[in-house]
């Protein structure tokens, strides 16, 4: 009996494997070619008098409103032609990091064949964290001042920022916006809800970048993602017992959803767990419900909460 059930596990093993050698020998077919505009370059090597025909060329970097004496300002102050010089020691040879940008939009052409292909204009932006690369439609812009390391002398950001400022993070930054992107708004804002929603953007990465790690998807250090896997039943308990799920308490979205230093259960573990603990969960739902049901990506970024719930099977291991 035992032998037999080792035949069987390896025979999946391989169909599984050889199914996915398909998918990604069917990605690698797919011509994709992506332009590299060094915007940042152009700004800061821009002497101050030809500043207009940069405003010509990138108009959208260019908000009416604002006087030149912005623009004028940020190009000769010394911090941040200091910002500008560091990106350049870090990202003077993007070519790597442009076929990574290849490869992630054969994946997103393959599971959604009418997506253009963007052109990825590259910036040195306010150190805003919340918008460090941005897809939208035909482009693809990526704040290079947000991916030095984390250990960046610059950078005065909490360690569970900070961790993400990695190179390693750009492709993930710009998978979950060109996921949001897909995935529509529905009423429902109870708990269970937000973690699907999140869940989906996350099982994206799955499939659009299927050589990251677990850890690289999330955000996560690979301790943090050992640590959700060994207090997953444990959580989902908490989550069951307490009634939380189907709560539109806006406070959980706060202690279990946003990003933060660690998740808010109120228990002795709360200075062991990750942030967001309330998405890592919503992705192993999302993950139950595509391994038990025949849905493609784009069918699932459009399935409601409720039925990827109801259909996800999800049990976590105990």
């Amino acid at each position: 009996m035992k032998i037999y059930r080792l035949a069987v596990v390896l025979c999946l093993f391989f169909l599984s494997c050889d199914q996915k050698t398909k998918v990604e020998k069917a990605v690698e077919e797919i011509p994709v070619d992506i332009k590299v505009e060094r915007f940042d370059k152009v700004f800061f090597e821009t002497k101050p008098e030809d500043l207009a025909k940069v405003k010509k060329q990138y108009p959208f970097f260019f908000p009416a409103g604002n006087d030149d004496s912005v623009w004028l300002k940020k190009m000769q102050d010394p911090i941040w032609k200091e910002v500008y010089t560091e990106v350049q020691k870090k990202y003077s040879n993007f070519e790597p990091v442009r076929e990574e940008f290849n490869a992630l939009f054969q994946h997103v052409k393959y599971y959604f064949p009418k997506t253009k292909t963007p052109k990825v204009i590259t910036v040195i932006g306010e150190m805003d964290y919340n918008a460090k690369a941005i897809y939208a439609d035909s482009l693809v812009i990526v704040a290079l001042e947000l991916y030095l390391g984390k250990d960046h002398k610059f950078y005065e950001f909490p360690n569970y920022l900070k961790q993400n400022f990695e190179e390693k993070q750009i492709m993930p930054d710009v998978v979950s916006s060109f996921a949001y992107r897909k995935i529509p708004v529905f009423p429902d804002k109870n708990l269970v809800s937000q973690m699907i929603f999140e869940g989906k953007q996350l099982y994206a990465k799955d499939l659009l970048l299927p050589n990251y790690t677990d850890a690289e998807k999330m955000g996560y250090t690979p301790e943090q993602v050992k640590w959700c896997e060994e207090n997953e039943a444990y959580m989902w308990r908490y989550f069951i017992e307490n009634e939380m799920l189907y709560s539109d308490d806006p406070k959980l979205t706060t202690r279990f959803m946003v990003p933060a230093p660690f998740s808010k259960f109120y228990l002795e573990i709360d200075n062991d767990s990750p942030g967001r603990i309330g998405a890592w969960l919503g992705w192993q739902i999302v993950r139950s419900y595509m391994k038990n049901n025949n849905v493609t990506l784009p069918e699932l970024l459009k399935t409601e909460a409720k039925v990827i719930f109801e259909k996800s099977k999800y049990k976590p291991k105990k």
